[in-house]
C-alpha cells in the first residue's frame, strides 16, 4: 500500500476522532448532526482510500451504503423539528 495513502487515512482518522469528541460535546442538535455528517463523509473517504489502495472494490460498495445512510439520516434530522411541532398543537 502506498505510504501515501496511509498517511492520508490517518490524518481522516484523527479527523474522525475530532469529530467524535464534537458529538459527545455537542451544544445543541444542529452541531452533532454537523459532526455526524463529518463522521459519514470521513468513513466514506477512508474506505475509497483502502479500497484504492488495497485493489477491493467491494469496499466501493461499502462506502455508497454509507453514502445513503447518511442522506437518510440528513433527510430524517431535518423533518424533525416539523414532527415536533406538530405534535405539540
Amino acid at each position: 500500500m502506498n505510504p501515501y495513502l496511509v498517511a492520508a487515512a490517518l490524518f481522516l482518522l484523527l479527523n474522525l476522532l475530532v469529530g467524535l469528541t464534537r458529538i459527545w460535546r455537542g451544544s445543541n442538535p444542529a452541531d452533532q448532526m454537523q459532526a455526524l455528517l463529518l463522521f459519514g463523509t470521513t468513513t466514506v473517504a477512508i474506505l475509497l482510500l483502502l479500497a484504492f489502495g488495497t485493489a477491493r472494490p467491494l469496499l466501493v460498495n461499502v462506502a455508497l451504503v454509507f453514502v445513503m445512510l447518511a442522506a437518510i439520516g440528513t433527510v430524517a434530522f431535518s423533518r424533525l423539528p416539523h414532527r415536533i411541532r406538530e405534535e405539540q398543537v
